[in-house]
């Protein structure tokens, strides 16, 4: 019986603290990653002559039928972190030109001041960043402006892609009825 009773007690032993775990919520904003060439991974497996040029890191809110622009989500005139919770990030592998000023390879941050007709966007040193609280303008690296773009149909989670454009790259950010394209070269 001691047997039984010892092998019983050890067992609850062992389920209480699988039991009481206590996880995090799951983020209502996603984080994504998106490379270029896009699908990189997927395509060195099957041996892509292509080199990886860049990485980005963001996470994705959804519009919610809120205001998006110009509200307090993305107030215009203000940086803003182009995502939810941490700043998002930039990783050149290869330099790179952006508003005809060379980028080293690296890890950079990616904010954005948008108005109404245009976004500028800015390519900043500092790193693992939440949000835009504790940006430095000193660390930018480079601003570049572009016009932004009206889109018909409104995009509900905020979505970055690339789209080749001759030799140039456009790193292209839509959300809500908008969209702009930071043109890259390499």
């Amino acid at each position: 019986m001691t047997k039984y009773l010892l092998a019983a007690t050890i067992g609850v032993l062992f389920i209480l603290p699988v039991t009481a775990q206590s996880w995090i919520p799951v983020d209502k904003s996603p984080m994504d990653q998106i490379y270029y060439p896009v699908d990189y991974p997927s395509k060195k497996i099957r041996g892509t002559s292509e080199p990886l040029r860049m990485r980005v890191i963001y996470s994705r809110p959804a519009r919610n039928n809120r205001k998006i622009f110009n509200s307090d989500i993305v107030p215009y005139g203000k940086v803003w972190r182009m995502g939810a919770n941490e700043a998002t990030e930039i990783q050149f592998f290869t330099a790179a030109t952006i508003g005809g000023k060379k980028i080293l390879p690296g890890r950079y941050t990616l904010y954005c001041i948008p108005t109404e007709k245009e976004w500028t966007f800015v390519v900043n040193k500092d790193t693992d960043a939440w949000g835009a609280f504790n940006y430095d303008a000193a660390k930018d690296v480079v601003r570049t402006s572009v016009p932004v773009e009206a889109l018909k149909d409104p995009i509900e989670f905020l979505t970055i892609d690339f789209e080749k454009s001759g030799s140039t790259v456009n790193l292209a950010i839509e959300w809500d009825q908008k969209k702009a394209s930071l043109p890259i070269n390499f």
